[in-house]
């Protein structure tokens, strides 16, 4: 297997990875605002926490290396501020005008917008077949939604939404940029670090309600203290889960890992059912079928529209 080769089968595993550990988010938040936590206080800990456990190793493999923070300071700054801390805010504020599976659905548009982005800035449409992915996707996601007709459209839960968008897109974006030199644990961990500062900051102005709870949690049917929970949010759905998907991007590239981060609400659907015995619809199981087959359809069209040469420049 050639090394090329052997980096996308790499990548595209990582990526994987990182859609099954996102998954479990759900489960452990909704775990923690059933026991009384804020969803404002359960994001903070989220990230804050992840900073902390991120803040040794990161200073370990940047000892000597500071002067790549410096050359890289832009990309870090919007991977903390837009992708992390901003796509987590803007989530929070759209789901307080418009329904959590309309505004996740919005969010999920970030592999869309991106590849879009790509397009007016190479001025290199796309293959018609990462097109027809992103369609077939696109529908796939909406069947697994559960988005019908005569959802509410309120013109702030759709903006906070394109915000989340937005942030989607840049987390792929800037986790896939490779040319500060940064390695993906310490990009992850400054990242996060300063995606905590904004939290903090935006929880002390009360623009994020913040309200924790002592209560007993429960997850999976069990009885479980708060702190295990906050464990498995933070080592499993941020750690892992954002540093898996920032080396599967700089492996794959932005557009193929941002397609397969579709198979988180794969990894949703089956968390719900070994977890909380909850067995989806016959259209989420169509819908699941479809974000497969359009995920591996942007993968065929990347495949062709890299092997393909590039045209002669013009004499």
């Amino acid at each position: 297997m050639s090394a090329v080769r052997q980096s996308s089968v790499t990548g595209f595993l990582l990526a994987v990875a990182s859609a099954a550990t996102f998954a479990l988010s759900g489960i452990f938040a909704s775990s923690l605002l059933a026991a009384g936590w804020s969803a404002g206080a359960a994001t903070t800990a989220r990230i804050g926490l992840s900073a902390l456990v991120l803040l040794v190793p990161t200073l370990i493999m940047l000892r000597g290396k500071w002067g790549l923070v410096r050359a890289g300071w832009v990309q870090l700054l919007f991977f903390g501020l837009l992708a992390v801390a901003g796509c987590q805010l803007a989530f929070f504020l759209a789901v307080q005008f418009i329904p959590p599976s309309l505004a996740l659905l919005i969010e999920f548009t970030g592999p869309v917008l991106l590849m879009l982005w790509f397009w007016a800035r190479t001025r290199r449409a796309p293959s018609w077949l990462t097109l027809l992915g992103a369609v077939i996707a696109m529908c796939g996601l909406i069947a697994v939604a559960g988005v019908v007709t005569g959802t509410a459209l309120h013109p702030l839960g759709i903006l906070f939404a394109l915000v989340a968008a937005a942030g989607n897109a840049a987390y792929y974006a800037l986790g896939a940029s490779s040319s500060h030199g940064i390695p993906s644990l310490p990009f992850v961990g400054l990242g996060l670090l300063i995606a905590a500062v904004l939290l903090v900051i935006a929880g002390a102005t009360g623009l994020l309600p913040i309200v924790f709870s002592g209560e007993t949690a429960v997850l999976a049917g069990a009885a479980v203290p708060p702190a295990l929970v906050v464990a498995g949010l933070v080592l499993i759905s941020t750690v892992a889960a954002y540093v898996l998907g920032v080396a599967a991007s700089r492996r794959l590239g932005a557009t193929v890992s941002s397609f397969t981060g579709y198979s988180e609400p794969l990894f949703g659907i089956l968390w719900t059912i070994l977890l909380l015995a909850i067995v989806p619809t016959t259209l989420q199981w169509f819908g699941a079928a479809l974000i497969i087959m359009g995920v591996v359809t942007v993968k065929v069209g990347e495949l062709r529209r890299s092997r393909r040469p590039l045209a002669s420049p013009a004499r």
